[in-house]
């Protein structure tokens, strides 16, 4: 996926979460260790600050891989901040509060260096989280017995061109 297409998805899924409550601003295009940056939705009339990192993987895979030092650095960040990673893959979207989530072992892999030139490849430290420990789980089915936040999105928009 390049840059540019990443950066549409990305910005859709913010404007897609605002819709749902968050009041989130993408930053994708900065230095930043995250994707978006904002306030989460309202709850017992109190919304905290997070940041969300975003990614979206095209093969899906069970356990959904999350880079150490992404970690650590999210994490490394104030304490009343609340750390997001959201994983969009073929089969759903996936929503880790990373704050209070027991992480697995790390485990080390030759990965790409990059994310957008992953022709050379490096050990890196990763985590594996098992989609049962997601917040939020959202399975793209044709069977979906509930209508997600996705729907009404999209129904909003007449073209959304990526």
């Amino acid at each position: 996926m390049n840059k540019d297409k990443t950066n549409k998805f990305e910005q859709a899924v913010v404007a897609i979460l605002n819709i749902d409550g968050w009041q989130l601003n993408w930053c994708g295009d900065t230095n930043n260790l995250y994707d978006a940056e904002g306030l989460t939705p309202e709850k017992e009339g109190k919304r905290n600050k997070c940041v969300i990192e975003i990614k979206f993987r095209n093969v899906y895979y069970e356990d959904k891989l999350l880079e150490k030092n992404k970690y650590d650095s999210l994490m490394a960040l104030d304490d009343d901040i609340v750390k997001l990673y959201f994983v969009f893959d073929p089969k759903g979207n996936y929503l880790y509060w990373l704050n209070k989530l027991n992480m697995p072992e790390p485990q080390s892999k030759n990965l790409g260096k990059t994310s957008l030139w992953a022709n050379q490849r490096v050990p890196k430290e990763i985590y594996l989280l098992p989609e049962t420990k997601a917040t939020i789980i959202q399975r793209n089915s044709n069977e979906r017995a509930q209508k997600s936040v996705w729907d009404e999105y999209l129904k909003k928009q007449r073209k959304i061109t990526f």
